[in-house]
């Protein structure tokens, strides 16, 4: 008897599909992401994987990264195509290259993009300002997706519908010579040329550095020594309760104010909500479910940035406050007891209100709207009527 064999049946081997970066220009400027390499070395051994997405009809820059635990988009992306953007459930910090640069994460957007035309996803990002790249995927993209990398070819397989798809990275693009010399005109050319009749174009390079006040050497180890003292901001957490709290006593039977928020520029909501959300962090503000509020508004300080107040509080709850009269040192008394001082020290605390408490049970007098919600005050905030006796009171016990 003969004895025969099974033939090995050989299953078809599927086709992968290699997928490239979205063709269209990208229009938005971002730094180069690209090491430099030497003379006929493979451009990959030191390229972090970038390739090019569509985002919302337009083209973006993005990075596979295995080091970032999360997947973020940049917030200049967000703003552009106005994405809507959420509260993130737990704000947290997020940190870059060290522990001193860290960002505050306290947004989350969800995107939609595709690659290549062929892959297509979304998922939540979160929204931090980024210059390397407008979308950063990381661990969790890459796990979600079983996502594989071939260190060598700087490639990333996955599967998606069925196919086996391969994501190529872009190939660094060659960086562009001048055709002819740059050459710097000299001040008598420059002269004789401008004598001349006709128009004449003239480039001024402008410098960009910052000129940076030196500081005498003979004060630097004073401030090492106290550097805590001259914090950049102050840290979060309420300040400690003190035998002075600020205290808002309203008018009997007086009317709440509940005012609506005033009309602003994208770039003032903008603003007010970075401040507000910055301080709902810090813990200096919570949500509030006060039967009065007024709007807030943005005031511009001397250095150019902007000072989040109330206005309707002069207005509004200043009415109906009960003032108490503190009395506020005079300014011909103090030049009098100055005498003939020659050395004198200033002290400028940052955001002194709000190193003040408000009184247990007064927070709900100090509810103020925004766009996004509705606010309380755990600290001192500016503009209340009597903000400045409770400042002065609690210097004066201070010093």
């Amino acid at each position: 008897m003969e004895v025969v064999y099974d033939e090995e049946v050989q299953e078809p081997l599927e086709e992968t599909l290699d997928i490239v970066a979205d063709t269209e220009q990208c229009l938005m400027v971002r730094r180069v992401c690209l090491a430099p390499r030497q003379i006929d070395e493979n451009p990959q051994r030191h390229n972090l994987f970038h390739s090019k997405c569509t985002i919302a009809g337009k083209v973006y820059k993005f990075i596979i990264d295995y080091g970032s635990s999360k997947n973020v988009v940049a917030e200049e992306v967000v703003n552009k195509l106005k994405l809507s953007k959420e509260p993130h459930p737990c704000p947290y910090k997020l940190a870059w290259l060290d522990q001193k640069t860290e960002v505050m994460i306290s947004r989350r957007a969800l995107i939609s993009f595709s690659i290549g035309g062929t892959f297509k996803d979304q998922l939540h990002c979160y929204v931090a300002p980024m210059d390397c790249c407008h979308l950063l995927l990381g661990r969790t993209w890459i796990f979600d997706h079983r996502v594989q990398h071939d260190g060598y070819l700087n490639t990333y397989s996955l599967r998606y519908n069925n196919r086996n798809l391969t994501l190529q990275p872009s190939l660094p693009g060659k960086q562009s010579t001048p055709s002819a010399p740059v050459l710097i005109l000299q001040r008598k050319p420059f002269e004789h040329a401008l004598r001349e009749e006709g128009r004449v174009l003239i480039l001024i390079n402008s410098s960009s550095e910052t000129i940076v006040p030196s500081i005498p050497d003979n004060f630097k180890g004073l401030l090492d020594e106290f550097q805590d003292a001259f914090p950049n901001e102050l840290p979060s957490g309420l300040p400690p309760h003190r035998d002075i709290q600020h205290r808002i006593d309203l008018v009997p039977d007086a009317i709440l104010p509940n005012r609506a928020h005033y009309r602003m520029s994208p770039s003032e909501h903008e603003e007010l909500r970075r401040q507000v959300e910055d301080l709902v962090v810090k813990g200096y503000l919570r949500e509030s479910l006060s039967p009065c509020a007024v709007p807030a508004l943005l005031i511009p300080k001397k250095d150019g940035s902007w000072r989040m107040c109330v206005d309707s509080y002069s207005r509004a709850i200043n009415k109906i406050t009960v003032r108490y009269r503190f009395p506020i040192a005079r300014l011909d008394d103090l030049l009098d007891q100055i005498g003939a001082a020659t050395i004198f020290s200033k002290l400028d605390l940052r955001s002194g209100y709000h190193h003040i408490r408000i009184r247990p049970g007064d927070e709900w007098k100090t509810a103020f709207k925004t766009r996004e919600g509705h606010f309380e005050w755990l600290v001192m905030p500016f503009g209340l009527s009597n903000a400045p006796s409770t400042f002065t009171r609690v210097m004066n016990h201070s010093l």
